[in-house]
């Protein structure tokens, strides 16, 4: 499954529709997550809170390729972004287990193949270092095998990347 979170304009469905199992719009319109861990324990991979996003956990973690196409911000995540995937914790278990030679959370979904993440805007090298790293970290954490980090100064330039 092929799934793609993003905080563009509804102009660019189109663009974002072809190839994609499903599409994610992180429009700041979603309440945030409120650490409950319900998503772990009461309710695995289902949040309490009644929108859109109540079953992001499984969408998110039986993506075999999950995109991620979001403006920068300070070397990270745009708002909208972060929020969606605050809410999708419950991917994992809380129990833990070693990968990569550090304890992570065991996942629920198992091991898949391909994070990539389009960011766009104005980026400063030392926050495409901090955004690089961010990435590296998230495919460890959400058990992807590969990742790829693109940067682009404006979304338009996502034609032929997807």
């Amino acid at each position: 499954m092929r799934t793609t979170i993003c905080d563009l304009d509804r102009q660019y469905e189109p663009l974002l529709r072809w190839g994609c199992d499903a599409l994610i719009w992180a429009d700041g319109r979603y309440a945030p997550c409120q650490g409950c861990f319900r998503c772990w324990t009461a309710h695995p991979a289902e949040c309490f809170m009644k929108d859109e996003l109540r079953r992001i956990c499984r969408v998110v973690g039986q993506a075999d390729t999950l995109t991620i196409i979001t403006e920068n911000l300070y070397g990270g995540y745009s708002p909208a972004v972060k929020n969606v995937l605050d809410r999708s914790i419950g991917l994992s278990t809380p129990l833990s287990a070693y990968r990569g030679g550090q304890m992570h959370h065991t996942l629920r979904y198992g091991r898949h193949d391909l994070l990539r993440v389009m960011v766009y805007g104005e980026i400063t090298q030392g926050e495409r270092d901090a955004f690089s790293c961010l990435v590296e970290r998230n495919a460890l954490n959400y058990g992807y095998e590969n990742y790829q980090i693109v940067f682009l100064r404006h979304p338009d330039e996502l034609e032929g990347l997807l």
